[in-house]
């Protein structure tokens, strides 16, 4: 007992003798100074144990104190922030806030920009303390002269908001900076106008780049780069090859990333003939400066393969390895997906082989692509060997995946398949995804197999899958077809019940359901109701009226689509049903008159209006009126129905021309 005592007397005392000792060296210590030498001693001997002691007693400015004291050791700085923060007696808000902001000071002080980016991104994240871009600002910039800061701190914090994707806070900070008398570097504001353009606000990236002049800013290699990907971004290439000799001209050099930009928007438009001008020419364009990398020749033959030219593909990839830039993923993935496309798996699959000769991961992405193109072959023991490879080497099957399988089973006939993967994969929780089971869904409503279908949406409601419109709508519409409309409107006021809103498909689909029922007042209800309608609402409306020969009624309905959207609401369909109802009604010369009525307003006949109104016309009118009408039909631009065309029009011009 004697020794354990005098063992803790022994611990605490040699603990008081190196305050102690501490203590002297202040003439006045204060015990604020006291406690930061203990603290700072045992910090450097990493004793987190004792260090614990003091915690009830740390305040903001201690905490920062102590931070500021290891501003050369930023790691172990890091570790003491790091403690402060799991330490309960110190959790609170402010502490936390005030810490970080030194932290933030000391990293980016040291380069340690990850780090810093990674706090900033705690302070303003949901799981973290949620604050304000311009709240973390204002704490930097009261922090910024006792850690000795520098302006890289904001330019940080403008990057913490960009990675994020919050232009709008990053906006807000250049501007706070610059009012409370600091300033961004180019750096930064490259940064937030390259958020500008990910996030489709161009015209605003514009207005922003236009007063970088008048802010003193002076463009660099970056800014270029920017303003050339937005040209890129709008099919612009020959704009972006002007911006590209501006920067010669500016006196600034071009880097490889200014090539890719231009090589890949030329790509992306299909303009395989300029890419391969800017590959080629890219030595001479940058004073032999820059060379091609994975990125340039990786998009040269993604363009390739994307136009189905795999020789030119397979001849810039061995460019690429002469010019001694490795294959990655990237390189391969685009090519597997090509031979699959053009039907040659077999080339496909040897190419994974090459890859891992190489040392290369075939990952789920190539994978996907050759099990899709199997399926779309028909191959389904191919693809469903391709499968059991992936499982066998432990690959993540993701939800791009189980779509592929599920699609390609049910789209060859293997429904009850799809039903057995589906049902393994919810039992192992691999990955659950909405669209498989709407797939699963489609195909039991097209073979009209109802009662699966409403299985399959149990099954979802029991999983707590969140059901869409397409879910509801896929239902609603079978059961509309089959004519049972009031399981159909059970669905959808369980759909409104559980506060899913209605799609356009899924009105039209009502409306159409109650006006072949006869509903006809039923179904302009629900139109009227509808915030917005399309055609083919008008058009379902349109042809039922017509159908009971309503006509007064059909009227009201072409009205009601010229106010909504003018001239572009009657489209080609809406002529359509016009013309058969009216040579069904014995209204042979009125249809003529709508035929050419659409004519004059720029829309062309079909087949279906060829068809409808030749095979009308030679029951009820002469042989010449049947020719007459073919001829100005083909003058129009119609391609013949051909059926009708053989067995109608054809023998009448045989015998104009005297042939048997």
């Amino acid at each position: 007992m004697y020794r354990m005592f005098g063992h803790v007397f022994s611990r605490r005392t040699s603990f008081l003798v190196r305050c102690f000792h501490v203590a002297k060296k202040f003439s006045n210590p204060e015990p604020e100074d006291i406690l930061f030498s203990a603290l700072c001693l045992n910090l450097r001997q990493r004793r987190w144990n004792t260090l614990h002691q003091f915690s009830s007693s740390l305040t903001n400015p201690l905490i920062s104190r102590v931070l500021r004291e290891f501003r050369s050791s930023p790691k172990l700085a890091l570790e003491f922030y790091n403690w402060v923060l799991r330490s309960n007696t110190v959790a609170k808000s402010e502490n936390r806030f005030e810490a970080s902001c030194v932290m933030i000071h000391l990293l980016v002080g040291s380069r340690r920009f990850d780090d810093a980016l990674s706090i900033m991104a705690n302070l303003m994240s949901v799981e973290g303390e949620k604050l304000s871009p311009l709240h973390v600002l204002s704490g930097l910039i009261r922090s910024y002269q006792a850690c000795g800061s520098s302006p890289d701190v904001f330019d940080s914090l403008v990057r913490a908001c960009t990675q994020n994707g919050d232009a709008q806070g990053a906006y807000e900070v250049i501007e706070q900076t610059r009012a409370e008398g600091f300033c961004v570097s180019v750096h930064a504001l490259n940064n937030f106008m390259g958020c500008l353009l990910n996030v489709n606000e161009i015209d605003r990236f514009w207005k922003v780049y236009k007063e970088m002049d008048s802010l003193g800013y002076v463009e660099n290699v970056n800014t270029f780069n920017l303003v050339i990907y937005s040209f890129c971004k709008e099919s612009k290439l020959f704009e972006a090859l002007s911006v590209f000799y501006r920067m010669l001209k500016c006196g600034v050099w071009p880097n490889v990333v200014s090539f890719n930009m231009m090589i890949d928007g030329a790509c992306k438009t299909g303009d395989m003939r300029f890419a391969l001008q800017l590959l080629g020419k890219m030595g001479m364009m940058s004073g032999n400066f820059v060379s091609p990398n994975a990125v340039t020749y990786n998009s040269v033959i993604n363009g390739f393969c994307k136009a189905g030219r795999l020789d030119l593909a397979e001849r810039i990839r061995g460019d690429m390895v002469k010019s001694g830039v490795d294959c990655n993923e990237r390189t391969y993935g685009a090519l597997v997906d090509a031979y699959g496309r053009a039907g040659s798996s077999d080339e496909a699959l040897r190419l994974c082989d090459e890859m891992t000769s190489k040392g290369l991961v075939v990952n789920t992405v190539i994978y996907n692509s050759i099990v899709y193109w199997l399926f779309m072959e028909g191959d389904i023991e191919g693809a469903m060997s391709v499968l059991r490879d992936m499982n066998s080497k432990n690959m993540q099957i993701d939800r791009f995946t189980q779509a592929i399988v599920v699609r390609g089973l049910c789209r060859n006939g293997y429904v009850k398949e799809a039903v057995e993967f589906q049902r393994q994969i919810s039992e192992k929780k691999l990955v659950e995804d909405i669209v498989c089971h709407n797939t699963l869904m489609h195909h039991f409503v097209r073979d009209k197999k109802l009662a699966c279908a409403d299985q399959i949406l149990g099954s979802m409601l029991v999983q707590g899958l969140s059901l869409d419109a397409i879910s509801f709508g896929t239902l609603i519409d079978g059961y509309l077809k089959e004519g049972k409309l009031e399981r159909a409107l059970e669905i959808y006021d369980g759909m409104i019940k559980m506060n899913k809103t209605s799609n356009l498909v899924i009105y039209n689909s009502i409306v159409n359901g109650l006006s072949k029922r006869g509903m006809a007042g039923a179904a302009e209800a629900v139109v009227n109701a509808m915030e917005i309608k399309d055609i083919v609402t008008y058009n379902t409306l349109l042809n039922e009226s017509l159908k009971t020969g309503n006509v007064e009624e059909a009227d009201d309905i072409l009205s009601k689509m010229q106010k909504q959207d003018g001239e572009k609401s009657v489209s080609l369909v809406t002529f359509n049903i016009m013309i058969n109802h009216l040579c069904k009604f014995g209204s042979y010369e009125k249809a003529k008159e709508v035929l050419k009525f659409m004519v004059e307003r720029g829309v062309v006949p079909d087949s279906i209006t060829y068809g409808t109104l030749i095979t009308s016309f030679s029951k009820h009118r002469s042989q010449e009126k049947v020719v007459e009408l073919h001829d100005y039909l083909i003058l129009q631009g119609v391609t013949p129905h051909e059926h009708i065309y053989l067995s109608i029009v054809r023998p009448l011009l045989d015998r104009e021309n005297g042939r048997p």
